[in-house]
């Protein structure tokens, strides 16, 4: 007796299996970022590393924004569960807000740091500065996916695909922006004490 899968039960697949891809993606980057703080760990040890080098307050500031952005995005898949499309706009459009603003902060950390007297390369740079750019910059390429995501979901929301029944869309989003929230809790945290 062949068995066929109703609607919801295919749907139902189709998000586990997205999730799953979303989930493996993650635990790679994971990998990746954890391979470059301990060889920053390492490189502590060498005599040229900075003691004194202090992270700049706009690393402080976007991890505020970054965390408010998490939170709005969240808000957005609960509005959207409950069929309130107009939250759900909000909602998305403020963590588009957010992310953009996390990304202006992050350039103007760099800025702080070059007004210091530190470099990121060229002769006058540190080994310090150098890993703080690469850790930064690389989770900066991983926001810009995020963010060109969530233009994804913003232009489908605007065109009705979301609703209480399907929020597959926002879910992902939703997962992938926590991480990347959590991504950087995690490097400002690891910065700040492992300096």
């Amino acid at each position: 007796m062949e068995m066929t899968m109703t609607k919801d039960e295919h749907k139902l697949r189709t998000a586990r299996s997205y999730k799953l891809i979303l989930l493996f993606a993650m635990v790679s980057m994971i990998m990746m970022f954890a391979g470059l703080t301990s060889a920053f760990v390492v490189s502590k040890a060498r005599v040229d590393w900075l003691k004194d080098f202090e992270l700049p307050t706009a690393f402080y500031y976007s991890t505020i924004v970054i965390i408010a952005s998490s939170v709005t995005i969240h808000l957005a898949k609960k509005a959207i569960q409950k069929d309130n499309k107009s939250r759900t706009t909000i909602f998305l459009l403020s963590t588009l807000a957010l992310g953009i603003l996390f990304v202006i902060l992050q350039f103007a950390g760099f800025r702080q740091i070059v007004e210091n007297g530190y470099y990121f390369t060229g002769s006058e740079s540190s080994i310090t500065t150098t890993f703080l750019y690469i850790v930064t910059v690389v989770h900066l390429i991983h926001l810009a996916g995020g963010l060109i995501s969530l233009l994804i979901i913003i232009y489908n929301h605007f065109k009705q695909k979301y609703n209480s029944s399907q929020t597959l869309g926002i879910e992902l989003g939703a997962m992938y922006w926590h991480f990347l929230d959590f991504l950087w809790i995690y490097l400002f945290v690891f910065l700040y004490f492992f300096k």
